[in-house]
């Protein structure tokens, strides 16, 4: 399997992926980035459940997804804002809305990994790693 340059990006697509697929769950290679941005994902109440499974190598992020009434996805939009190719930077004064306040955006600012609204409130800017809607 070649190298995944961007993990975040692979984690959002395998999330997105799962959810249209309708499966209950996805497996995704652990790293503690990614288990930090289930956990919010979980306090947001995105996905229903995650756990890390352990393997001889980093481990298995499984997360648990969450549908609707009539099997339709939690989750309507997942994407990546800032890439390796361009860094996507931010005041905590200029920390863009989703969706009109109906999303968040997940940030990685110098207090660790913030929801937008969190990262407002505690005033510090950062990195937007991706917008949840």
């Amino acid at each position: 399997m070649s190298a995944i340059t961007d993990s975040i990006a692979d984690l959002l697509t395998r999330i997105r992926n799962a959810g249209n697929a309708k499966l209950e769950s996805v497996d995704i290679p652990n790293s503690k980035l990614k288990t930090e941005m289930v956990s919010i994902l979980k306090d947001q109440g995105y996905i229903r459940d995650y756990k890390v499974v352990e393997d001889d190598k980093q481990g298995i992020l499984r997360v648990y997804l969450k549908f609707m009434e009539g099997r339709k996805h939690v989750i309507f939009g997942i994407e990546r804002v800032s890439r390796p190719s361009r860094r996507v930077y931010s005041n905590a004064s200029e920390i863009p809305r989703v969706r009109n306040g109906l999303g968040i955006s997940i940030l990685s600012t110098s207090k660790g990994l913030l929801i937008d609204k969190e990262a407002r409130n505690q005033n510090v800017g950062g990195e937007i790693l991706c917008n949840v809607w």
